[in-house]
Formats: structure tokens, sequence, C-alpha cells
């Protein structure tokens, strides 16, 4: 039996070539603590079944998306100008 070996030569997709960044950045962050915040107000008004608080919560949640967005757009996402690493 003889060893056969074959080579193929596959392209690499440049998207996958680069390391994937895991939002380690002061926008995501920020963004993530807010929603949480937003999450568990919502969860308090949903278990005390009152839709104002639980309204708030689902608001919080909202801004904390838009949060992110400005922050990223201000530079403070990863590889942002005003970010401490750039990945």
């Amino acid at each position: 039996m003889a060893n056969a070996t074959t080579q193929t030569t596959q392209a690499i997709d440049p998207m996958h070539a680069e390391q994937p960044g895991h939002g380690n950045s002061v926008a995501a962050w920020s963004m993530v603590a807010v929603m949480l915040l937003g999450f568990a107000v919502g969860c308090v008004g949903f278990t005390i079944a009152n839709m104002i608080v639980l309204s708030v919560g689902i608001v919080i949640i909202l801004a904390g998306l838009i949060l992110g967005w400005i922050l990223k757009k201000a530079g403070f996402g990863v590889g942002g100008a005003k970010s401490k690493s750039s990945h």
C-alpha cells in the first residue's frame, strides 16, 4: 500500500482570515450594562403585572441600543479612534 497524499489548495475568504472582534470596548460594555438594567426593570414590571414599569424597561433597552450606536460613531467602538485597544 502506498501512501498517497493529495494536496488541495483552497482560497481563504478574506472575511474569515482576520480575527473576529469580541466587542471589548467602551461602547459595547456601556450598551450591555444599560440593556441589562432595562431587562431587569422589564422583568420586575412583568412579574408584578405593571405595564408602566414593563414599558420603562423596554424604553431603557432601546436607549441602550441607541447609546451603543452613538458611542460607536463617536469612536469608542472596537478599533475606534478613542478606543484603548485596536483588535
